[in-house]
């Protein structure tokens, strides 16, 4: 996961500087090496760790911070601050255009992932009540075009394309005309991208930019290049003047000091980030959230909104009921399991949660399958053992292991599993009495 090393030295630095009770001007300082070749390592930008250590450290060994009752706890918590702030601060949400539609321009180099934000993107915004057309300007990429029909098909979002034959600045032109015809107030157009930066590619993107008059032009950068993230931010900037950044890939083995130079070097903010390959995982970029996160204290916030996401209400209000009433069967059971996994991975909630030490998850082999084999074993019963699973015997554990390709072993483990659940809820329940559970969502 990204920052996992970064985040790893930086706690160690700051657990010596707390385990040290009183703190003086020279501990500080050398705290601040440890913490200064942590993120140098981690690929920021050199100038930005020079300021930001230089910052810290002059609030750091002010009278207020070392006469302080908990020293180390100020010095920690002013990390957390300045980290924040070379972040941007606050989060810088996307503009929506007061005359519908707003048109979002999708820039980058080639191979960042631009085509596939920008379904991304649409989808995120169709989820919240807009009405998103998706563009294919990228007329020089083989299946470019496919590629993004394929995103809109699968999203069930329209997308408008003429052909790899016409001018990507016509198609962007048209394609803000349809948008207009047909009441879509959102426009995301994907434009062509190329391995490097060139006049050609440059002359385009700006003849598409004084077409549409976009409301946003976000650039879409790989978080795993590295330093050289921040020279594509900055030229391609100098060019277009993009208002906010993309940052993909931070679900990869990154050093990620990526997202803390381009804030800083660019002064444009990063407005979301891409965490995983699903249509779905794409995340508002939250400074204040992500500084708590390679400070190794949790993301809390980000955890509850993944939860209210992926889990329906109605059905949370059904649950209830039945567990209430101890009509709770094995369909509920893989019902959980299925909002459980519209959150995304394990590791990744699990990462959220705070002091959860990095690296822990390395080798902790969360069998991420696990959860499939739960769904095959159940949907391999029919509806009377999902219902009533104490009539399942032997000869019908041996059919639903050999129906959904696991054993004998695994079907009991699960049976078992269920029976404990099913006689704790009959606790809570107390013999179907109301009132103990109130709100509680039950998280399996």
């Amino acid at each position: 996961m990204a920052f996992e090393g970064l985040t790893s030295k930086l706690s160690g630095a700051l657990s010596r500087l707390t385990g040290r009770g009183k703190l003086n001007e020279q501990t500080v300082k050398e705290g601040m090496r440890e913490i200064k070749l942590a993120l140098l390592e981690a690929d920021v930008n050199f100038k930005v760790v020079r300021e930001f250590i230089k910052t810290v450290t002059e609030r750091a060994v002010g009278a207020e911070v070392l006469e302080s009752l908990v020293p180390a706890q100020q010095v920690v918590k002013i990390v957390n601050e300045e980290l924040t702030n070379m972040m941007g601060g606050s989060q810088s949400k996307l503009q929506i255009s007061s005359r519908p539609p707003t048109v979002v321009m999708m820039v980058g180099l080639q191979g960042a992932g631009k085509t596939t934000h920008a379904g991304k993107l649409a989808g995120m915004y169709k989820k919240q009540g807009k009405r998103p057309l998706l563009v294919a300007c990228d007329v020089y990429r083989p299946a470019a075009i496919k590629q993004l029909e394929i995103l809109g098909e699968k999203l069930e979002i329209p997308v408008f394309s003429m052909g790899d034959q016409v001018s990507p600045i016509e198609i962007a032109k048209e394609g803000l005309r349809h948008a207009e015809r047909h009441g879509h107030d959102m426009v995301f157009i994907d434009t062509a991208g190329r391995l490097h930066i060139d006049e050609g590619l440059m002359a385009e993107l700006q003849g598409i930019k004084a077409a549409v008059n976009p409301t946003e032009i976000l650039l879409t950068v790989d978080a795993m290049i590295g330093q050289d993230s921040v020279t594509v931010a900055q030229s391609f900037n100098e060019q277009l003047e993009v208002t906010g950044v993309i940052l993909t890939k931070l679900d990869g083995d990154t050093r990620g000091g990526a997202a803390l130079s381009i804030r800083h070097v660019t002064g444009k903010p990063i407005k979301f980030i891409g965490v995983g390959e699903k249509l779905d995982a794409i995340e508002p970029f939250h400074p204040d959230r992500m500084a708590s996160r390679i400070l190794g204290m949790g993301d809390v916030l980000s955890l509850i909104e993944k939860a209210e996401q992926a889990f329906d209400e109605k059905k949370a209000a059904e649950l209830e009921k039945k567990l209430r009433q101890s009509t709770f069967t094995l369909d509920d059971y893989l019902d959980q399991f299925q909002q459980i996994r519209n959150m995304g991975s394990l590791e990744s909630i699990l990462s959220m949660m705070p002091g959860m030490k990095p690296g822990a998850l390395k080798d902790a082999k969360i069998d991420e399958k696990a959860m499939g084999r739960v769904e095959a074993i159940i949907r391999s019963m029919t509806v009377a053992e999902r219902t009533k699973p104490e009539i399942i015997g032997a000869s019908r554990k041996k059919r639903i292991a050999a129906g959904s390709g696991t054993s004998v072993e695994e079907v009991n483990r699960l049976l078992k599993q269920f029976d404990q659940i099913q006689k704790l809820m009959k606790q809570f329940s107390g013999g179907g009495k109301k009132g103990r559970f109130g709100k509680m969502k039950i998280p399996f």
